[in-house]
């Protein structure tokens, strides 16, 4: 990492915390760049520099929060193991997570994490299997992530009433039948 890259990486931190400052009071969506430069201590400028907008900066947070369950999740582990990693991490950081998800602009964190959880399943596949799904496995996949992301959204703003691992154990009992014998097959369950 060049020094200009870990000043940028200081910078987009920042701008992290002071977007959650800004959720402790304010719904995402009435948030404005500048009150996140603001808190922040920058200028608007600066936050253009870094991001796109301030779901892009809360889609960067999110991916830097999830890396490394993410990485869990792919090392041998299976997917409960993952998931109650991804649910602890949100637990850890629920204020942000509420915020986040109570958005539903076009590029929210919901989209985001769909986006990223469907893949990340995808590519396991591809790395047990050296192909792509098929189509029905490609289906229920796309289904089964859209439930679970909204069911991560429900748990969050239900006020995590469940612990992860309970969270985890949901989430693997509702995975639809063919996705769950594929991925005991590949070693993922």
């Amino acid at each position: 990492m060049t020094a200009l890259s870990a000043g940028n990486e200081k910078i987009k931190y920042r701008l992290a915390q002071a977007v959650k400052e800004c959720m402790k009071t304010t719904p995402v969506d009435k948030i404005t760049v500048k009150e996140i430069a603001e808190a922040c201590k920058i200028t608007r400028q600066t936050f253009y520099r870094n991001f796109q907008d301030k779901y892009d900066l809360i889609n960067w947070y999110f991916d830097k929060l999830l890396l490394e369950s993410f990485a869990h999740m792919g090392e041998g582990r299976t997917v409960y193991e993952g998931l109650v990693k991804k649910f602890e991490y949100i637990r850890q950081e629920r204020v942000f997570f509420a915020g986040a998800f109570r958005s539903d602009d076009y590029n929210s964190l919901k989209e985001h994490d769909f986006q990223l959880i469907l893949e990340f399943y995808t590519q396991r596949i591809r790395e047990k299997t050296g192909q792509e799904p098929e189509e029905t496995i490609g289906f229920l996949l796309e289904m089964y992530c859209q439930g679970s992301i909204y069911m991560t959204v429900q748990w969050v703003l239900g006020g995590m009433k469940a612990t992860p691992e309970e969270m985890a154990g949901l989430l693997v009992d509702a995975m639809p039948e063919a996705v769950a014998r594929l991925f005991k097959e590949l070693g993922l369950l």
